[in-house]
């Protein structure tokens, strides 16, 4: 079996990996750096590479361009620290066979480094390395993410931009489900055609038609000269209908024509009008119930749902929260024309515990108020949106005597168990307390945090790999995450 090579600058990450796939009998071999690589390469091959992207001298992305131009077949594997967009997408269009973002899971990264040794074939997923014209403020919304829901979704940002398949976004308003479709669009192979964006919601129900059909001169009262719709706008590029699921039911029949046949008639017209057009959909109510309802076409349904990326709500990815809030701080100062400010880490920490019912866009919002509003350069507790005091406030006033209570009275059972423990001469009774604390730790801070390990982990105090080794020890692996 050939092995696998590993290339970082950070000796731990080497280390770790190496036991690791030793431990599943898969042979290793390690590098410091790119070039260290090269050299080796010229006299042997490995069954798949895992690098680090930033690296000093050759970075994992050129080394990852030298590799597949020479090796295209060798499975490549890049690791980050930096879970951005850019970096993700720039991964798979270089071919990439899959990204693994730091911390990561050492079991799931053994699984991903032994699926990757059985489909050498990693270049099919790669995308054409295309300019993203996406605007600043809107890039910054999507640049970067320490959530994993969120690295999924610019994994496949980067595995769809070359294809030209329907893509259904869902999620709950103000999740950034138009910013997808633009990335989807500005690292795809339509970027230098148009995108063209709709909200059918947004447009009355006599007008909608006409709207994205388009008319004919006299088709109806105003209608004094001939005018394209919105399809005909976007040919050659990427239509972007928001809130489909608010489409009225006589429009989704003409909608379906098009996506089967790829024509259409103006409003008013005897001719059909061909358009070569990527549909990319978006909403936040639940198609499958509106088709159940009979308020949704069940065969539009199956026509828009071909490839389905779901947008999690800005509370179930807590740990976005800083760099969103450094960002969209950062905007806002430019807008206004101030320096931008900083949050204290009361601040940061009363953000990120807010349920966020707007998502981003209300997170975007508090932003540019507090750059209006906020007194200082430091935003303090105090400078906070009344929204966000008054829920940390309404937190705090369940029971403000309670923390010392509940203290007292888990210092008492922990006493009188190891009292008993003690008397009864039982062995190893600080192993045996030690598990029951930690396992009431970790499942109480499981549970405030609704299963997600990695802001239960930041909560506690301790990285990923630390409390997913915990749960394994304590044999609380089941605990849903």
């Amino acid at each position: 079996m050939k092995p696998v090579w590993i290339v970082d600058d950070d000796q731990a990450i080497r280390w770790v990996l190496e036991k690791a796939l030793s431990r599943a009998n898969i042979p290793t071999k390690s590098f410091v750096n790119a070039a260290e690589v090269s050299a080796a390469l010229k006299l042997e091959s490995p069954s798949a590479l895992v690098s680090d992207i930033r690296m000093p001298g050759t970075d994992g992305l050129a080394l990852l361009a030298e590799v597949k131009e020479k090796y295209p077949t060798l499975p490549v594997i890049i690791m980050t620290a930096y879970s951005d967009l850019d970096s993700t997408v720039s991964a798979f269009q270089g071919g990439a066979f899959d990204y693994l973002a730091k911390p990561f899971d050492i079991n799931e990264a053994v699984a991903l480094i032994s699926r990757a040794m059985q489909e050498p074939s990693a270049e099919e997923i790669a995308a054409q390395a295309l300019p993203s014209s996406a605007q600043a403020s809107d890039r910054g919304m999507l640049a970067q993410s320490a959530s994993v829901a969120m690295q999924e979704v610019f994994r496949a940002i980067g595995r769809l931009a070359q294809s030209n398949v329907t893509v259904l976004i869902t999620g709950e308003s103000g999740t950034g489900k138009e910013l997808v479709a633009r990335a989807l669009h500005s690292h795809g192979v339509r970027s230098k055609g148009p995108f063209v964006a709709l909200n059918t919601a947004a447009i009355p129900r006599d007008l909608l038609e006409a709207e994205l059909f388009g008319h004919e001169r006299g088709a109806f009262t105003g209608a004094n000269a001939l005018r394209r719709g919105r399809f005909e706008e976007a040919g050659g590029g990427t239509l972007f209908l928001d809130e489909i699921g608010d489409m009225p039911f006589e429009l989704q029949t003409r909608l379906l024509r098009v996506l089967s046949e790829g024509t259409f008639y103006r409003v008013g017209g005897a001719q059909p009008v061909r358009v070569d057009v990527r549909i990319v959909a978006a909403t936040h109510q639940p198609l499958e119930d509106r088709v159940k309802e009979g308020k949704f076409r069940e065969d539009l349904y199956h026509r828009l749902n071909v490839i389905r990326l779901r947008l999690p709500a800005l509370r179930e990815r807590r740990e976005d929260v800083a760099e969103l809030a450094k960002h969209f701080l950062s905007v806002s100062a430019r807008g206004v024309g101030v320096p931008a400010k900083r949050l204290s880490e009361g601040a940061l920490f009363a953000l990120s515990q807010f349920d966020y019912p707007g998502n981003v866009r209300q997170l975007e919002n508090f932003c540019h108020w507090l750059t209006v509003m906020a007194p200082g350069q430091v935003v303090e507790v105090g400078d906070l949106p009344p929204e966000v005091r008054a829920a940390r406030e309404g937190l705090t006033r369940l029971d403000p005597d309670s923390a010392p209570v509940i203290e007292q009275t888990w210092q008492q059972l922990l006493a009188l168990d190891a009292n008993v423990r003690l008397s009864r001469s039982e062995p190893e009774v600080w192993t045996a307390l030690t598990r029951q604390f930690e396992r009431a730790l970790l499942q109480s801070s499981l549970e405030v945090c609704r299963g997600r390990r990695v802001e239960a982990a930041a909560r506690l105090g301790m990285g990923r790999n630390t409390i997913t080794r915990k749960l394994r020890e304590l044999g609380m692996d089941a605990v849903d995450t």
